[in-house]
């Protein structure tokens, strides 16, 4: 062969296959590889080539087969038979082939990543190029950092469906949700969807440079939030320590005037008071003596002193006027009255009430009931 006879010598073949150390037969091969890559073959060249990469693969000794990483691993003379060999070796010869090699399909790939573990999935997904074939394999087989790398990689095919099951699975990955975020581009069913799932800063990336309105993502955004408070009201009537669950809100920054309206329209009083103790650090009993027995300007002196907005003082003082004139019996209406009662007296107080503070009111308090009984007030 043309190609062994300029390069090497006969001597250098029986020293690949037949030479007494790993480290004789190593020199060798990487001398055949290099020959291999920098000369053009002929057909039959090719084939001979082959055939001793074949010998260098199935050698006992790692040097040997790292030899072939080392100096072809973005080479197209590796045979595919190779290559698949070279993928199930011990990670120091099988990861650069995994990340470079021409010779994978795009079917060994997908393959590889279902059955290759997270250390492998991560090798194909940092490959300069991924077909959708390959992504999609990653988006139900992938480990979190696999998946994070493949969508951080500009290089790589997403259809809209592997992306959505990207965030099926890793919902509460920030790593990966970010690095779909910013994705060079995004469909807008996916944009949607993230909105509402990433961070403050992510949410800006997206509002900027994906087909996604400023109102579209404050309202996806707000409906999350909604969805949480409710939860948080929920657990406001529940808790045993409402002390303790305060002062947690107070400390995650989410013991808002929202909150506080919703939980107080829900007549969970205590957790009012103590919300109002701590946004005003007051001690608890004082507080309890500012809303309940210090006359009309007590609940806007303590009011003032914990920060909350000026103009949703009147829906507060409704709320805290209807408490005080009902009687509970604990029956399963008593929830229901008391937000008709207090909404009643929010909407017929002398004051004047701007009707921003009304819709406030009842975008974050009320049911469909009570925004029947709205329109039947004002009517």
């Amino acid at each position: 062969m043309a190609m062994t006879r300029s390069a090497l010598t006969d001597e250098d073949v029986r020293t690949l296959v037949k030479g007494a150390t790993p480290d004789e037969r190593a020199r060798a091969a990487r001398k055949l590889c290099v020959t291999i890559e920098r000369q053009p073959l002929s057909d039959e060249d090719r084939a001979l080539a082959a055939d001793i990469l074949r010998v260098m693969a199935a050698d006992a000794a790692e040097l040997v087969r790292a030899a072939i990483v080392d100096t072809l691993r973005s080479s197209p003379a590796v045979p595919r038979d190779v290559a698949m060999r070279l993928a199930r070796d011990v990670e120091a010869v099988s990861l650069p082939m995994l990340a470079f090699s021409p010779a994978f399909t795009d079917d060994d790939l997908a393959d590889i990543v279902r059955l290759g573990g997270p250390v492998r999935q991560l090798a194909v997904a940092k490959r300069p190029t991924l077909s959708s074939v390959v992504t999609d394999s990653l988006a139900e087989h992938g480990g979190e950092r696999a998946v994070a790398a493949a969508c951080a990689n500009p290089g790589a095919d997403f259809a809209a469906s592997a992306l959505d099951r990207v965030i099926d699975r890793f919902a509460a990955s920030e790593q990966v949700l970010g690095a779909v975020a910013y994705r060079a581009v995004l469909p807008l069913s996916i944009t949607e969807r993230l909105v509402s799932l990433v961070s403050d800063q992510v949410r800006t990336h997206l509002i900027a440079h994906h087909a996604i309105s400023a109102v579209q993502a404050l309202e996806i955004a707000t409906g999350a939030a909604e969805r949480v408070t409710v939860d948080l009201v929920d657990q406001a009537g529940r808790t045993t320590d409402v002390k303790a669950f305060v002062g947690h809100l107070y400390t995650q920054r989410r013991l808002t005037a929202s909150l506080l309206l919703r939980g107080l329209a829900h007549g969970h009083m205590t957790f009012f008071e103590w919300g109002v103790a701590e946004l005003a650090g007051i001690p608890h009993h004082r507080t309890w003596l500012m809303i309940h027995d210090a006359g009309p300007l007590g609940l806007r002196a303590i009011y003032e002193r914990a920060g909350l907005p000026a103009r949703l003082f009147p829906a507060f003082r409704a709320a805290v006027d209807t408490f005080h004139a009902m009687e509970f019996d604990g029956g399963a209406q008593d929830q229901a009255r008391f937000q008709q009662r207090m909404l009643e007296r929010f909407l017929t107080q002398p004051e004047s009430v701007a009707r921003e503070d009304v819709d406030y009111l009842l975008q974050r308090m009320s049911d469909g009931a009570l925004a029947m009984r709205e329109v039947e007030l004002v009517a």
